[in-house]
């Protein structure tokens, strides 16, 4: 290289010093590699890469050829020393071929320091050489009399050194190789030196982690001064390495690990060199230091020993070196591999012993486990006070925690790469960290007796790292190892956490009861039309859940049991006083009017009875008034939240449940469970039992409200328009249209306030109890209403406009459904439309089979062959021949004895208990013959002395006097 024009110059010293100039023609370098202002040729190229990278600016190399032109002219590839080089350096270059001073001072003395590592320390010099070369390099140094010397001066300080160089130049190499000089060596430290700072270049200036696209290249030109430096090729190989080495440790880069490691690999396959190359190689010594002992080695084994030495200095704490870089463990696993592991033998001589996928490698792999974690341990513990107290956790808390971080990091890291050389690792990794832990738990547990905070802390922490451990331990150690002995965390945490539950139990309800009491049964909001008492019944309890699975502690079926208790008991509770307030609806239907027959009289009545009513008791009366029709319906959308939140809520228990389940199942998975199946089983049902039962009864109360609410509306709110006043006196003056524009307003509150999905149940039961009113009407109207043929006519229509209303023109209930409930009133008017005699038939056939006991397992009458349906119709016939019936057979009284409204005001009395849609066929059979003939204030079915049989016998009298009448 000397002869092509090329100086070498320190990287070191060159990096302190970086141009702007030479970093801009870098940088444009890098951005612009394939552009060339003019086409250069390959070597020239190759030249001017060496110099970039050797950070030699342009004017210095340009120098540095011109002197090195000086020193040999016209000669090329001529074998030159590096004292040589260095003295015509000096010859010839001066303190104006350098920018500043400085430049210059530090060439300088670099090269006197070259001149004395070669000469001054050579044993085949005698002492007045050594002197004499000394006191040149002194005068080299001292830059008041160097700079100032005369050129005749300069010369003969450099021809004193170069004598002495020229003497030993001439001595003849030790080994007899090929182009060997003396320097080989005797300055082989030197040139190793060299040739390392040579092999630097190959790394970008701008970013060190690279290798340059040239690398090939600039290797090959390097070879030109193997001759010089005496380098072999596994010198080289071996230097190269090295540097790649190196240069990972200072970048931590891991493809030049992976490069080092392919160079390591050819330098151990490559062929066995000659004796004379061998014996060379050996003289090279170099001194490491390994325990505070300084060993003398070849070149290469200084290497290979360096490389195992830092390799274990690693890998015996892998925990805190490559917890960032995961990767470069199997990197290193590789070059430990290949280099070996230091061993010392039975003589105390140390050596280099690379192992396999064998039993020494085990036993090496398994000592760097312990280590490690012994290591780690060591880390955590010195700082565990701090960390307790900057995260107010107990000791052991934060102590579990940050060994759960190790062991997780040796089950997802470390064990699949240290698996391959030492399958055993993970469940020595395992037992240690079980053991060290468990020496500080064992007498945290011995003191436990309640859920104080610091038991929520240490508890859940120590369960965790049993889990991680035990998974740790079981992985890759087969089925048949023994299993790894659990912390008894569950044992310790059941009584507690019952104890917490049940506390919480009592807690819940306490709470429920007082959110239902303050209730006031108004919407949230136009979105949310439950109540808030519910929502807050529901934080409570999920707040419960959370806290319970938030304690991360192992739970068998006892605790689930308990949980769910309160859960069932805290909505089963709400249910309960929800329900409560509800009034039985029979209190809403009118007690029925006396039973009379038609009669039309001139002579007016100056005495009429009136119609009476019976009077409620106080606390039903009061429940009736404030059970509104908007504030039942808050009550329904209550009820559907439940159903609704309750799947949420059950779904929550479970997915927490599975989790708790699964992590004990992970920490027993050596264990077999014979009765899993059936625990599963009993844990169904367990949820099955728990919430289908509030479910049903969230369903029966809806069921319940929403049948109510359509009869309060019909027979309490509108029963004074309804029942009272609807075809009072006069059909065609008294019509069902004013009763339709009260009926709508009912239902325009209740669409302001139900939930969608109930809408339409609410609507149904309206409906329903609006046709049943209508059936009302038709049988139990009392004196003031009685029908003729063209009446009956005008009801139809009414009917008719009923239906349609509630049908809506499509976007009402379904027409089939509006015409199911309709069947009944239908039915009736049907009969009115009949012939009296008709009627009169159909009584006696009716009468007929209450004789024969036919009829005994049939007690509604609201039937249309039932003979109480018969003898109502009847009773309000306006017809002579059904007045004159009635009067002969029964002796109802007139009609016309008796008001046409109740002697009390409907709004403010309470209506008989006298549940319409209940009335029995038993019921009217209790009424004797003598209650129905005697003229009695009001018509009551639970206030009587009368048996079925008496009037069973009445209508048999009756009947066989029919056969012997002709109609």
């Amino acid at each position: 290289m000397a002869t092509s024009g090329i100086v070498i110059c320190s990287v070191e010293d060159q990096r302190k010093h970086r141009p702007s100039r030479l970093l801009s023609g870098l940088k444009s370098r890098k951005d612009k590699p394939n552009v060339q202002s003019q086409p250069l040729d390959k070597n020239l190229r190759l030249i001017r890469t060496v110099r970039v990278q050797m950070q030699i600016s342009e004017a210095m190399d340009e120098c540095t050829r011109q002197k090195m032109m000086m020193l040999s002219p016209g000669r090329t590839r001529v074998q030159i020393d590096i004292p040589q080089i260095v003295l015509g350096l000096l010859n010839f270059t001066f303190k104006s071929d350098f920018s500043n001073e400085k430049s210059y001072m530090q060439w300088k003395n670099r090269q006197a320091s070259i001149l004395e590592e070669l000469l001054c320390f050579s044993p085949n010099l005698v002492a007045h050489d050594h002197l004499t070369i000394k006191r040149s390099l002194a005068t080299i140094r001292n830059a008041k009399e160097w700079d100032f010397m005369s050129s005749s001066r300069k010369a003969e300080v450099i021809s004193v050194i170069k004598q002495a160089a020229l003497t030993l130049s001439s001595l003849p190499g030790r080994f007899d190789l090929q182009s060997e000089t003396y320097y080989w060596t005797s300055a082989y430290h030197l040139n190793i030196r060299l040739y390392e700072k040579l092999l630097l270049g190959v790394f970008d200036v701008l970013d060190e982690s690279q290798l340059i696209e040239e690398a090939d290249e600039f290797l090959m030109l390097l070879k030109l001064t193997w001759s010089t430096l005496g380098i072999t090729q596994k010198m080289h190989d071996a230097i190269y390495m090295w540097v790649l080495f190196q240069q990972f440790v200072g970048t931590d880069e891991a493809l030049l690990l992976e490069y080092a490691t392919v160079e390591l690999q050819e330098l151990i396959s490559a062929k066995v060199d000659d004796e004379n190359v061998r014996l060379y190689m050996n003289s090279l010594l170099c001194s490491i230091h390994c325990n505070a002992v300084e060993i003398k080695l070849s070149l290469v084994d200084a290497v290979f020993y360096s490389l195992s030495i830092w390799c274990e200095s690693k890998l015996q704490d892998y925990h805190l070196h490559f917890s960032q870089q995961h990767s470069h463990l199997k990197r290193v696993m590789s070059l430990v591999s290949a280099v070996g592991v230091l061993n010392f033998g039975d003589s105390g001589h140390m050596k280099l012993r690379r192992f396999n996928l064998n039993t020494d490698a085990a036993k090496i792999l398994e000592s760097y486990v312990k280590r490690s974690i012994e290591a780690a341990y060591r880390r955590v513990a010195s700082n565990i006070d701090h960390l307790s107290e900057v995260e107010k956790k107990h000791p052991l808390g934060v102590l579990a925690n940050e060994l759960r971080l190790i062991a997780e990091r040796e089950l997802n890291v470390f064990y699949p790469e240290l698996c391959k050389w030492c399958p055993n690792s993970g469940m020595i990794a395992a037992m240690m960290l079980h053991q060290i832990y468990w020496d500080r738990l064992k007498p945290f547990l011995d003191g436990v007796s309640s859920l104080s905070e610091d038991v929520k802390a240490v508890l859940p922490a120590a369960e965790l790292l049993d889990q991680v451990v035990t998974q740790l331990y079981n992985t890759g150690n087969g089925e048949n190892c023994e299993d790894l002995h659990h912390y008894p965390i569950g044992e310790v945490a059941k009584p507690i956490i019952l104890d917490w539950v049940i506390a919480q139990h009592e807690r819940i309800l306490e709470w429920t009861g007082r959110a239902f009491d303050l209730e006031k049964w108004e919407p949230l909001s136009s979105q949310q039309r439950q109540a808030a008492s519910i929502v807050e019944v529901f934080r409570i309890i999920e707040e419960t859940v959370d806290r319970l699975f938030g304690f991360h502690l192992p739970m068998d079926i006892t605790h689930l049991q308990a949980l769910l208790s309160v859960v069932f008991h805290t909505l089963d509770a709400y249910l309960l006083k929800l329900l409560d307030q509800i009034v039985e609806k029979n209190y809403l239907y009118p007690s029925a009017p006396p039973l009379t027959r038609y009669k039309e009289t001139t002579i007016p009545v100056l005495k009429k009875k009136f119609l009476e009513c019976m009077p409620l008791d106080d606390n039903v009366y009061d429940k009736l008034n404030t059970l509104t029709i908007p504030k039942l319906c808050v009550r329904m959308n209550t009820l559907k939240y439940i159903q609704k939140q309750i799947d949420i809520l059950e779904d929550g228990i479970r997915k927490s449940w599975a989790l708790v389940r699964q992590s004990v199942d992970k920490t027993c998975a050596k264990q077999q469970h014979l009765g899993t199946s059936t625990c599963n089983e009993q844990i169904d049902e367990l949820f099955c039992t728990t919430f289908d039962i509030i479910r049903d009864n969230a369903a029966n109360a809806i069921s319940k409200i929403c049948d109510f609410t359509g009869a309060k509306a019909v027979f309490w709110d509108l029963r004074h328009a309804f029942l009272f006043c609807l075809y009072c006196g006069s059909v065609e003056a008294s019509r069902l249209d004013g009763v339709l524009t009260r009926i709508d307003t009912v239902l325009g509150h209740v669409c302001s306030y139900i939930d969608d999905s109930l809408r339409d149940a609410v609507v149904l039961s309206i409906c329903r109890a609006s046709l049943e009113g209508f059936a009302w009407v038709l049988l139990d109207g009392g004196p003031s209403r009685a029908f003729c043929d063209s009446d009956i006519v005008i009801i139809e229509d009414d009917l008719s406009a009923l239906k349609e209303f509630f049908v809506a023109d499509g976007e009402g209930l379904p027409r089939s459904v509006v015409e199911q409930e309709a069947k009944f009133p239908e039915e009736i008017l049907n009969l009115y439309s009949l012939q009296t005699e008709t009627i009169i038939q159909k009584l006696m056939a009716a009468s007929e089979q209450i004789s024969l006991g036919l009829d005994s397992h049939d007690h509604n009458y609201m039937r249309l062959n039932n003979a109480h349906t018969f003898v109502r119709v009847l009773c309000h016939k306006k017809d002579r021949e059904a007045s004159k019936f009635l009067k002969r057979q029964y002796q109802l009284p007139m009609s016309s004895e008796y008001e046409d409204t109740p002697s009390t005001d409907p709004t403010s009395q309470s209506p008989l208990r006298s549940d319409l849609s209940k009335r029995s066929m038993s019921d009217l059979a209790k009424r004797s013959t003598s209650d129905l003939a005697k003229r009695s204030t009001s018509f009551r079915w639970n206030n009587t002395h009368s048996t079925f049989t008496s009037f069973k016998k009445k209508l048999q009298e009756a009947t066989s006097e029919f056969r012997n009448v002709a109609w």
